[in-house]
């Protein structure tokens, strides 16, 4: 292969992975901060969108999905109240066997009644940042909606660079 034809296949690979959300969400997700002071998050559900700011000046965004209706994400001033990198929902998951092979999928601990011989396994959660108690956001799918359980899920590595940015009692403020 020629050199100018090696040019067009590089552009045209940049082109289709610039264009992919996961790899532009990867790499703007470790950049480094531009900026430093406290951090805050700002949530519009309109939008769909997460904002991450530090000392004022908004440093990261993301796509999200909110709560679907009937299941509301809460909209007000809230503060981080709990991290965890691997949390699981306790009241979304599977019921599974001990072999781990799955029993009834997407149930609902509080309403699905459990099959014999099985246990309920919750929904993974990564990167949980929780700003109310059951609400938080978290790494989830994106169908392009408001489709969650009143989390707000985020792409894998916007989770993770909102989670390594906020601490305990960071701003959280959810517009509608």
């Amino acid at each position: 292969m020629n050199r100018l034809s090696q040019f067009f296949a590089l552009c045209a690979t940049l082109i289709i992975l610039g264009s992919c959300s996961t790899v532009t969400d990867m790499v703007t997700s470790n950049l480094p901060e531009s900026h430093s002071g406290w951090p805050s998050i700002v949530v519009s559900l309109r939008v769909q969108e997460a904002y991450l700011y530090r000392g004022g000046h908004k440093t990261a965004s993301s796509r999200i999905s909110s709560g679907r209706e009937g299941y509301r994400t809460p909209v007000g001033r809230f503060q981080v109240i709990r991290k965890d990198e691997e949390h699981r929902s306790s009241v979304y998951g599977d019921y599974v066997e001990g072999t781990g092979h799955v029993v009834k999928a997407n149930v609902d601990s509080r309403r699905d009644r459990k099959p014999p011989h099985s246990q309920f396994v919750g929904a993974p959660m990564p990167y949980f940042i929780e700003f109310s108690p059951g609400y938080g956001l978290h790494q989830g799918y994106l169908p392009g909606e408001a489709a969650s359980h009143g989390c707000i899920r985020m792409p894998y590595w916007k989770a993770r660079q909102f989670y390594n940015a906020v601490h305990l009692g960071t701003l959280v403020v959810i517009k509608p």
